[in-house]
């Protein structure tokens, strides 16, 4: 079957690691990397013309999310229908189902970025940080009722890299 959703720009080719999972129903462009044991859902479109995109180890982007410029750390999930622009996520946290992180946005590592969320540009959010609403509003992990260390458990285990190992056909 031939690859019709990866596209070079400006000479630049997007890069896969061969341990990666990339569903043929996403769409890739220009300088993107995706590292080893990453998964990119059927839907997704990564968009490296104005500036990169990088997926990290192990890290995973649901179904239907877009990422424009931006980069997704080690241990990251990615919810469905999540859109990041010209932003950073840094290594195990969790973005969810359809938040915005819009220009100029650093989430620290190990954070909780709700679904719905909508960040505006130019917030940094600090490491083991709680982020919900809309706008978003910041508050330290510690300071919930949120078990952090059972959600990242839950959602950086290695559960959706087995996931996407099962599905086979969808990753070819």
């Amino acid at each position: 079957m031939s690859d019709r959703r990866r596209y070079a720009f400006e000479g630049t080719e997007p890069e896969i690691h061969e341990d990666a999972h990339v569903s043929r129903e996403s769409t890739l462009v220009g300088e993107v990397a995706v590292a080893a044991d990453a998964s990119v859902w059927p839907g997704v479109v990564l968009r490296g013309d104005v500036g990169p995109v990088r997926i990290g180890e192990s890290a995973h982007v649901g179904d239907n999310a877009t990422i424009h410029a931006s980069s997704v750390g080690a241990r990251v999930m990615c919810g469905h229908g999540a859109v990041l622009n010209d932003a950073a996520v840094r290594e195990g946290s969790l973005v969810g189902f359809n938040a915005t992180l819009n220009s100029d946005v650093v989430v620290g590592r190990e954070c909780i970025v709700a679904s719905g969320t909508t960040v505006p540009d130019g917030y940094d959010i600090p490491d083991r940080s709680f982020v919900r609403g809309v706008p978003a509003s910041v508050t330290p992990l510690s300071e919930t009722t949120i078990d952090p260390a059972a959600t990242f458990e839950e959602y950086s285990s290695g559960a959706y890299t087995n996931l996407a190992e099962r599905h086979g056909a969808l990753f070819e």
